[in-house]
């Protein structure tokens, strides 16, 4: 299991967004908890910054050891993840991998991206697109087409690979390539992903916005009684 928490988060301004409070609770270490919990989860490995891993906060230094480690991530999203891969024991033959902005996860979804590793699939948290979908021209602001919605789907983490599997896409992809997901170089690569539908209260935390309704989210209760 890797957790992606190496950025700097630097649309939102201040210190990184992965170790903002959530409801009194550090946002990394709600993405965390429900992997360290999880039966089926036999390591965690925590990429963060070169000057994180050096002086990690005090509840990320407890953490580590036996079952979690930290390590240090790259520059880009990509090297990040490979980071992780290396610092998982050889044991591990499925990886998950998760963004730290993400703090709501559902245990069912780790449960059926598991089972889709384990049964040899690359399989991806997704949500199906609602909203209606507008192509812009180069200037950004004239409409060109309505996309159809109906095969489109938001791509969320975590996402699960056999680890030969993810280990051979990020060999394999051009150095030049940034994905935006570790999903993007299983397809570049040649494989199939399958989608496992997840719930919208699984956002990505990328605003000061996104952060007052984690925020609201998290003190009204609702996230325990998913």
């Amino acid at each position: 299991m890797i957790i992606v928490a190496a950025g700097k988060g630097e649309r939102m301004g201040g210190p990184p967004k992965q170790f903002r409070n959530v409801a009194g609770v550090p946002m990394l270490l709600r993405a965390i908890r429900p992997f360290v919990a999880h039966p089926d989860v036999a390591h965690v490995a925590v990429v963060v910054a070169p000057d994180v891993a050096a002086a990690p906060p005090a509840w990320l230094g407890e953490l580590r050891g036996g079952t979690l480690s930290v390590t240090v991530g790259g520059s880009e999203r990509r090297q990040s993840v490979a980071a992780g891969l290396a610092a998982l024991p050889d044991e591990c033959n499925i990886v998950l991998v998760h963004d730290a902005a993400r703090p709501f996860v559902d245990p069912a979804v780790i449960d059926g991206i598991i089972a889709e590793a384990r049964a040899g699939r690359s399989a991806i948290a997704a949500v199906p697109m609602s909203d209606t979908i507008k192509e812009a021209a180069s200037d950004g602001r004239t409409v060109v087409r309505t996309v159809p919605r109906d095969a489109l789907w938001r791509a969320q983490t975590p996402q699960g690979f056999p680890r030969a599997v993810l280990a051979a896409a990020h060999a394999a992809g051009e150095p030049s390539l940034r994905a935006t997901d570790d999903a993007s170089l299983v397809e570049a690569a040649g494989g199939t992903v399958t989608l496992v539908p997840d719930s919208a209260t699984n956002f990505k935390i990328t605003s000061a916005a996104d952060l007052a309704l984690a925020d609201a989210w998290a003190r009204s209760g609702a996230e325990a009684h998913r």
